[in-house]
């Protein structure tokens, strides 16, 4: 069987420009087949001295797949922990909950790396996950990171969640954490709640993402 060469520019791309394009039989053998996956903006929380920062709305069936960004959070108390619980329909922010957690980090002089577990993973328990420990509270010192939560509204599996953070650690340290697990509940989690161990987030803000 011959083989065609299509040249490049006898294609209109044009008009789907953004989507999965497929080959059909019209003139120039182009279709949008599927349309592209979207962030959509649900809400923000921003810190002022917060004891703590509460999501309990927007989170339900309407996406798969829900995104949290952390961004610039400073916190009052020098060597606190950051650490965030989920809700599954009770007011209460303490659903049971599997984990593991392992972190990297560098000094700021070069002389101290390394990469190890980080001993703060829950087994079906119902305290708070800890992602981030020893963080500093100086003028430029923050915290940055994400969390996935998947399918929190389904009633047949458990509810995962992955994500990481990296901060100024108090020790002069880049440190960053890596955390994973699931909600072991048919509940529905329809809430989450991030704090400080120890005093508040003073600034900074959390941002909620659904996607599609």
């Amino acid at each position: 069987m011959a083989l065609n060469k299509l040249k490049f520019n006898s294609l209109n791309v044009t008009p789907t420009a953004g989507k999965t394009i497929g080959f059909n039989s019209s003139a120039d053998g182009l279709e949008a087949t599927l349309s592209g996956g979207a962030m959509t903006f649900i809400s923000k929380q921003t810190a002022s001295s917060s004891s703590d920062l509460q999501f309990t709305s927007g989170i339900d069936s309407t996406y798969k797949e829900y995104l949290f960004i952390f961004t610039s959070l400073h916190f009052s108390d020098d060597a606190c922990n950051f650490k965030f619980n989920f809700r599954d329909g009770s007011s209460s922010f303490d659903a049971t909950k599997t984990s593991t957690t392992f972190k990297a980090h560098h000094s700021e002089d070069g002389n101290t790396t390394s990469l190890a577990y980080l001993d703060r993973d829950i087994a079906s328990g119902t305290g708070d996950q800890t992602v981030a420990q020893n963080i500093g509270n100086g003028n430029d010192e923050s915290l940055v990171g994400y969390m996935h939560l998947f399918n929190p509204s389904s009633t047949t599996f458990v509810k995962h969640f992955v994500g990481q953070t990296q901060y100024y650690e108090t020790n002069n340290y880049t440190e960053t954490v890596y955390f994973a697990g699931y909600n072991n509940v048919t509940a529905a989690i329809d809430g989450v709640k991030f704090d400080a161990s120890a005093g508040t987030i003073d600034s900074g803000t959390i941002t909620l993402y659904g996607i599609n």
